[in-house]
Parts: structure tokens; C-alpha cells; sequence
């Protein structure tokens, strides 16, 4: 039996694809926080009247569902480079994964169909969509990956956990600070994107809920370092993830400054460098056991882990030749988007709605 002295050599191949699902994933929550964290804001920054909150919604318009395509990327990597991780994780987390894909469905139906009609009540119901859309994800994302760092129980095959039971102070924890974190990426991203009052607004929001979002960071950091450290029979990763979970309370502290200052370009990327850097001392703590608790009394060769949950050589060789030619060719596409709606925008650039005639 191994001990935490002990250290299992994990193949090439499959550790080169925990690094790119592990991207994947930073990628997904870099871009989709900011999309979440708009549409969460719709109704504070958007209070005054349709115009702002079009405004709002437009500046995620052009990118929302790209985004979301780095979700279901990291998904089929997963599928396909770790099996048993994707089996373990869909059959017994079926009812989280559920709300995100209610969550999911709601923001896509906002966005899509909000400029439809014109009626104040058909557009209130599709922002109230966006808005629970976006936080249904972004909580159960936080809830999730703090039982992820905690270790899920299972049987050496699938969870065997209860719904419940994933709902401790530190899972808790998780959840309302990612939704706060997103909160504040996606305040910094508004104020990037937008001229005059609503960027005031978003401003003057970012500087403020930047400071809690400083605290619980903080709290979360510190929790998952000393209670549940990156320390197993996979590697001692214990420096990494404190690193890294400093390097993501600096960032947000120092967004929260140089949002204050009116530096929203800046601003934006701290909030970015906090969340990659944060998920990077989560995955630290995943890597090898892959969010699972791994028990001592069985086999490590029949415990759910990177090496029973890998796919073949021959599977996972195919795909990294795809990867190596498709990546940079999604990427190249995206940033060329970005680049191509970087315009800010105010209420002068929405045209006034105009009455359908019967």
C-alpha cells in the first residue's frame, strides 16, 4: 500500500492531458466569469432604464457564445482523454450538472430572444433568465470544485456521496466566492467596454465589491492550503498551490485599486490573473486523484485516479495531434473577434426602439 511518501509515476500522455483539460478549464472560467458576472449585473448597473441595460447586455453579445464553447471543449476532452473521470463525475453529479445546464439554457434563451419584443414585462422575465443563468452556474461551479479540492467519496469506481453532503462551510465557502469573484470580473469588463454613466457605474462597483471579493479569496485560499493541502501520493504540490493562491489575492487586491483609479484595462486583467491563478492551486490539488479521495485500503490500480480514468495511448496520442492543429486555430479565431468588437459603447450608440406596426 502507498503512502503520502510514496510517489506513483503518472505516464506522460496522460499528465500532458490533465494539463490541457486543466487549460481548458482556466480558459472556460477567464472568459465565461466575465460573461456571467455581466449578466448578473444586469439589474444594478442597468437600473436606470432599457438603454442601459441593452448596453449591458451588448457588450457580451458578440462573444457570450463563444465562450461557452470552451465549456463544452473541456467537457469532451474530458470524455475523451479520461473517461472515467467524465462516467464518475455525469452519473453521480447528475443533479448539479443539471442546474448548470438549466442555467445554461435560461442565459441562452435571454440573450437570443430579449430583442424580440418590445414589452418592458417580456424583457424584465429574459433579464431575470440571464440573471439566474448566470448564477446558478456560478455557484454550483464554486460549490463543486471546493468539494473537488476536499476530495470526493467514492467507491474506487463512482461517487457514492449524497446531494447534501456537498454543502459544507468550505463548499459554501466556494460557491459565494466565485459568484463574487465573477461579480467584480465582470464589473471590471463593463467598465472596460463602456463610456459614460454605466462606466462610472461599473467603476464605482468594481472598486467597491472588489474589496470583498479580496476577503473571500483570502478565506478560500487560506482554508484550502492549510485544511486540505496539495500533498498525496501523486506529488507534493504544496508550494505551487500556495503560490498561486497568493499570486490570486494580489491580483484581485490590486484590481480593486486600479479599478479605483480609473485603470480598467488593468483592472480587468487582475481580475483574469485572480481566477486562472486560484483554479491553478485547485487543479494542483486535483492533479493525480482528480478531485477524488483516494482510500488507502484499496489498490491504487483500482482507485479512481489519472491512471484507472485515462483513455489508451493510441486515443490519447490521436488527440494530441488534433489538438496541435485545431488549437491555435480556435484561439487565432477568438482573439480576432475580440479584437474586432473591442469598441467601448454607451446608450448614444443603441437606437431608440421603434413600435411594430400591426
Amino acid at each position: 500500500m502507498l503512502t503520502l511518501l510514496e510517489t506513483v509515476s503518472v505516464p506522460t500522455l496522460p499528465m500532458v492531458w490533465f494539463l490541457l483539460v486543466t487549460v481548458l478549464w482556466l480558459g472556460y472560467f477567464f472568459l465565461e466569469g466575465f460573461d456571467y458576472g455581466v449578466a448578473m449585473l444586469i439589474p444594478i448597473l442597468g437600473k436606470k432604464n432599457d438603454k442601459d441595460k441593452r448596453v449591458i447586455v451588448n457588450t457580451i453579445g458578440p462573444v457570450w457564445d463563444g465562450n461557452e464553447v470552451w465549456l463544452l471543449t473541456a467537457g469532451g476532452a474530458m470524455f475523451a482523454a479520461f473517461p472515467g473521470w467524465y462516467a464518475s463525475l455525469f452519473s453521480g453529479l447528475y443533479l448539479p450538472l443539471l442546474l448548470v445546464l438549466v442555467g445554461l439554457i435560461l442565459r441562452g434563451v435571454a440573450f437570443e430572444y430579449r430583442s424580440k419584443h418590445p414589452g418592458t414585462r417580456y424583457r424584465n422575465m429574459l433579464d431575470w433568465f440571464a440573471i439566474i443563468g448566470s448564477f446558478l452556474p456560478s455557484l454550483v461551479f464554486g460549490v463543486g470544485f471546493a468539494n473537488f479540492v476536499i476530495g470526493l467519496p467514492n467507491d474506487g469506481l463512482l461517487w457514492n456521496g449524497s446531494f447534501w453532503g456537498l454543502f459544507g462551510p468550505f463548499a459554501l465557502l466556494g460557491g459565494i466566492m466565485l459568484v463574487v469573484l465573477f461579480l467584480v470580473h465582470g464589473a471590471a469588463f463593463i467598465a472596460l467596454k463602456t463610456k459614460d454613466e454605466i462606466h462610472e457605474r461599473a467603476e464605482h462597483f468594481g472598486s467597491r465589491v472588489g474589496w470583498g471579493a479580496t476577503v473571500l479569496v483570502a478565506a478560500f485560499v487560506i482554508c484550502q492550503n492549510v485544511f486540505y493541502p496539495a500533498n498525496s501520493e501523486f506529488g507534493d504540490f504544496r508550494l505551487l498551490a500556495w503560490v498561486a493562491g497568493i499570486i490570486a489575492i494580489l491580483a484581485i487586491l490590486a484590481s480593486t485599486v486600479m479599478t479605483s483609479r480609473g485603470r480598467d484595462g488593468w483592472g480587468f486583467i487582475l481580475t483574469g490573473v485572480s481566477i486562472v491563478t486560484l483554479f491553478v492551486g485547485i487543479f494542483a490539488k486535483m492533479y493525480g486523484n482528480l478531485g477524488f479521495a483516494q482510500d488507502e485500503a484499496i489498490p491504487v490500480e483500482q482507485r479512481l485516479n489519472i491512471l484507472t480514468a485515462a483513455s489508451s495511448d493510441t486515443t490519447l496520442t490521436i488527440m494530441t495531434w488534433a489538438a496541435v492543429v485545431f488549437v491555435p486555430i480556435v484561439l487565432a479565431y477568438q482573439s480576432w473577434s475580440y479584437w474586432v468588437f473591442s469598441r467601448r459603447i454607451s446608450t448614444k450608440n443603441i437606437p431608440d426602439e421603434v413600435e411594430a406596426v400591426a
